[in-house]
Formats: structure tokens, C-alpha cells, sequence
């Protein structure tokens, strides 16, 4: 199955590649504050990710919060974190009702994490089994690329077959610069070589190492200029979704201008010349 949006358009360089917001850069605030930071900051939509605030399970509140702000819902982050194992039960089953709520609420992508190496059976089916569930509910479920984990300065097997996806036989790939950094990887480098199977961007940054930035675009070692640069050169028909951490803002003010500055990396470097770029 190839769902309409994917690989490359034939809309040439010239094509506006949007530029939502992860509800995940606002964490520890609500999947509600996602949405009105995304209005307010004119981003072109929302990712949610799924947790266990309640709105982000229920498709009513979340296409309630939709109209509101008028912010269109371009994918679904399955809660298959660490921090996310109680959400809706077994691994398969996140699975599933990620992509029913996702065809439910029109996102045509849903973001999925390697498994963990404990989840022996759902990670020794996983490529199949999701091929399966994009053919059953219509929507693409691209793999995010993780990184190593280290114990006492070794690196721990957390993740089965392994946290790179590049390698393995899946249809589509998101990639997420921060965990490219923290991997030790370029990130321009990976995107060309993942060509059309690359969907779906978590535009970040980081300076490597064994933690997880999730920095401001920019802030960082990754080469995210460069690599948004590429994909409006080639034509590439995906989403760029900001996803970096506020955690330690000082206030909505602060935050706001840290997802401003996200916003207008992603356009400039994505060349949206024609688009009134935010006021922080």
C-alpha cells in the first residue's frame, strides 16, 4: 500500500511543506495547550501524542479541540514510551487503536517506536504486523529512529531488532533529530539515504552523548538546516513537526518563544519565503 501523500510529489521544489507542533513540546501541559500554542503561534496543525491525559485518548475531545482552534491533526504518536506502558494495554493493542483514532481524526500518519527487547512476541512480527494494520485502517505507520542506551558507559540491547529502523523492512521512517544526535549519527546523511521511506520529521537538535535533548533547531551539532533544505529541494511530501522540550520554561512566555523560534527555522530553512513568519 502506498497512502496518498507519500514519497515525493510531483509538485516540484516550489511545494509548502507544513510545519506542526508535537503536544509533546508542551509536556507537562495538556494536549489543550498544544492546540491554543499552536493557533496562537500559527503553526500548520498538531501531532498528538498519546498519554494518559485523557484528552489526548479521546477522539471527541481531540476533534472538539480541532474546530476550536482550527488546527488540523497531521498524526498520532502511539504511547508506546517508557512512561506511556499503561496506556490502552498490550502493545498490539496501542498499535491498533492509534491507527483507528488516527483514520477517525484524518491524520494520515501514526508515529511508532521500535519495540523493546522484552516484547519478544510483538517485536519478532512487527514489520508484518504493521503492514497489516496500515492496510486495515488506512493510514501510514512510519518508525522512529531511537538510540543506544547505556549503562555504566555500555551499551544496553533495549530495543529488538535494534533502535536504527534504517536497516529493517519497513515501509516508512520518521526520524527525530534529537535521537540521531544522542545515536551518534548525521542526520543529513540518514535522510538522503532513507530516500522515499522517510514520511514524517521530528525537527529537533541535540549534542549527542547518552541524553536526549530534544533541543531548539539550531541549539545543537545535528545539520537541520541542511537537512530541511534537502527535503524542499527534492519535493518531499511529509510533515516537520516540532517536537523539542520546554520542560524548563519560565512561564507560557518563554515557551512560546522557544516554539516561535521553531516555527521560523522550519519555514525559513524550508524556504516558506511567501509565509509571514511569528513575532517571537
Amino acid at each position: 500500500m502506498t497512502p496518498a501523500g507519500a514519497g515525493r510529489t510531483e509538485e516540484g521544489p516550489d511545494h509548502r511543506i507544513p510545519v506542526a507542533l508535537s503536544s509533546a513540546s508542551v509536556y507537562p501541559l495538556a494536549v489543550h495547550d498544544a492546540f491554543a500554542v499552536a493557533q496562537d503561534l500559527g503553526y500548520d496543525g498538531v501531532e498528538v501524542m498519546v498519554t494518559n491525559n485523557h484528552d489526548s485518548q479521546n477522539p471527541d475531545a481531540l476533534k472538539t479541540l480541532r474546530e476550536r482552534y482550527q488546527q488540523p491533526i497531521v498524526a498520532v504518536h502511539a504511547p508506546t514510551l517508557l512512561l506511556t506502558q499503561q496506556v490502552w494495554g498490550k502493545a498490539w493493542n496501542k498499535i491498533m487503536m492509534s491507527a483507528a483514532m488516527a483514520a477517525e481524526l484524518e491524520a494520515s500518519t501514526v508515529v511508532v517506536h521500535p519495540p523493546f527487547r522484552w516484547q519478544s512476541g510483538y517485536a519478532e512480527n512487527f514489520a508484518s504486523g504493521i503492514r497489516e494494520v496500515m492496510e486495515d485502517f488506512g493510514v501510514t505507520i512510519a518508525v522512529e529512529n531511537m538510540y543506544p542506551w547505556k549503562v555504566r558507559g555500555r551499551e544496553a540491547k533495549a530495543y529488538l531488532p535494534h533502535w536504527d529502523p534504517r536497516p529493517f523492512d519497513y515501509e516508512y521512517i520518521t526520524w527525530d533529530f534529537s535521537h540521531a544526535a544522542s545515536a551518534g549519527v548525521d542526520s543529513l546523511e540518514e535522510i538522503r539515504l532513507i530516500g522515499d521511506r522517510l514520511r514524517h520529521v521530528h525537527l529537533t537538535d541535540g549534542f549527542g552523548g547518552s541524553w536526549d535533548d530534544h533541543l531548539v533547531p539550531g541549539h545543537g551539532q545535528q545539520r537541520c538546516a541542511e537537512s530541511l533544505q534537502h527535503l524542499a529541494e527534492t519535493g518531499w511530501d511529509g510533515v516537520v513537526v516540532a517536537e523539542v522540550s520546554t520542560r524548563k520554561a519560565k512561564g507560557a512566555g518563554e515557551r512560546e518563544e522557544l516554539l516561535g523560534e521553531t516555527l521560523d527555522f522550519a519555514r525559513r530553512h524550508l524556504g516558506h519565503s511567501n509565509i509571514e513568519l511569528s513575532d517571537n
